[in-house]
């Protein structure tokens, strides 16, 4: 069973039970609350450390999409397995490291919770899709179904797929192929600097760099290539010197969260006026760490912006920001919506909360929101949806209406890829039950 502490630190965010220790703000709606009882869903994440604000914001995201599908009704079942019932989101932080998650995991799932959500690392992605099969493998009678929203190691939908894994985040492969469509066209771009996170996800991305520039980009030299240890650099000033010391007209990095907002931040100060590649380059204080150094120079690719150009899209960014006005909580992933309408539809297919019967439904999924549509892909559980990618700019500019965390600039988009576009063979050979 779970620690008195550990209860302590687990959050609900109950539309029926209201509890929540880091509570929301106060619903806007008057909608029919769902009788039934709860359907658990647990979130692990990093919530405390150095990455916490990327897990506040994983946890807005999916507590906004979970209010949305509840004050709608719920998820409906038949009524012998307790007809409407609501979405309650449970917090379990795993402090960013592997053995908490393990630990906040077996709490989660001896709490009751049949679904569980991370993304936040890949690392900790792969050690829980080993635990979820070996649990699910031990305890049949308790199987969990295991969502993704962002760890992007592509290993994890090719070699390491599991029946029970199911990602709705491009993974790095995807999201370098359309920065890579960019940095095709720049001709100005000769040689490069490459710099990572020192763990699964950042050599993938160094990894995939390499070899897409090599074919797709023969002429550009990569100047310097780098890794660096994970949530634990407080100082980048070495690493910015070296990048403006080589020369390079460019920076490709996967960083995220602190990792990225001190690179970017330790970049400007000591000079250097080179492109920056992102992978999360559009928010968690990037913007505002760079200013005015990062207009036309930083590009972010992600699976929705908010100024692309799609019908609903400006409704659905000005409903976030009405639910979340404080500036510093601006950061919406519409994946992450998408993600909680495909457990909601993929729950009322299969009549169940059943994990195995979810889990076969989910390989279905085919959902829309605000102009964004995707479908999960059955071989492989990769979910495949549009892609976009982004420069920065001020806000006002054309193509600019919105600007990130009130920095003042915001992200005008300059390509879009449909599903088909942005999709990618796999090697996964799952084995299903």
């Amino acid at each position: 069973m779970m620690s008195i502490s550990r209860r302590q630190a687990a959050v609900a965010c109950a539309w029926a039970l209201g509890a929540a220790a880091a509570p929301l703000p106060a619903q806007t709606t008057t909608a029919a609350q769902p009788a039934g009882a709860p359907i658990k869903v647990a979130l692990v994440e990093s919530l405390s450390g150095s990455f916490a604000n990327t897990g506040e914001a994983v946890f807005r995201n999916i507590a906004w999409a979970m209010e949305r599908v509840n004050a709608r009704g719920g998820v409906q079942l038949p009524s012998a397995e307790g007809g409407a019932r609501p979405l309650v989101l449970t917090r379990y932080d795993s402090k960013g490291t592997n053995e908490e998650a393990l630990s906040a995991l077996r709490a989660a799932i001896d709490d009751g919770a049949r679904f569980v959500m991370q993304g936040n690392s890949s690392a900790t992605a792969a050690a829980l899709v080993e635990a979820v099969n070996k649990h699910n493998q031990r305890d049949p009678q308790r199987r969990v179904v295991f969502l993704n929203y962002s760890a992007v190691d592509p290993a994890l939908t090719n070699e390491k797929c599991s029946f029970w894994h199911f990602r709705f985040d491009p993974h790095a492969d995807m999201r370098m192929a359309a920065l890579m469509q960019v940095i095709r066209e720049d001709r100005s771009v000769r040689n490069v600097y490459l710099i990572g996170q020192d763990y699964s996800f950042g050599q993938a991305v160094l990894r995939e760099a390499r070899r897409q520039l090599a074919s797709q980009r023969p002429d550009v030299a990569v100047v310097g290539d780098e890794l660096h240890p994970v949530g634990r650099v407080k100082d980048f000033a070495p690493y910015a010197v070296k990048i403006k010391a080589s020369g390079a007209q460019a920076v490709i990095t996967g960083n995220w969260g602190n990792d990225l907002t001190l690179l970017v931040k330790a970049a400007r100060e000591v000079g250097y006026d080179g492109m920056f590649y992102t992978f999360y380059g559009n928010a968690l204080g990037a913007p505002a760490a760079l200013g005015e150094a990062g207009v036309g120079k930083v590009v972010a690719v992600a699976d929705w912006l908010p100024n692309v150009p799609t019908q609903g899209s400006e409704a659905f960014y000005r409903a976030f920001r009405a639910r979340f006005p404080k500036p510093q909580d601006d950061y919406v992933h519409m994946r992450m919506q998408l993600m909680v309408e495909s457990l909601a539809q993929s729950i009322e297919r299969a009549g169940s909360t059943d994990a195995t019967a979810v889990a076969h439904a989910l390989e279905k999924a085919s959902v829309q929101l605000a102009g964004q549509a995707g479908a999960m892909r059955a071989a492989d559980h990769q979910f495949q949806q549009q892609l976009v990618v982004g420069v920065m700019d001020r806000r006002g500019a054309p193509g600019v209406q919105f600007d990130v965390e009130g920095s003042g600039y915001g992200f005008r988009v300059v390509r879009q890829l449909t599903a088909a576009q942005a999709e990618m063979p796999h090697a996964c050979q799952m084995q299903r039950l």
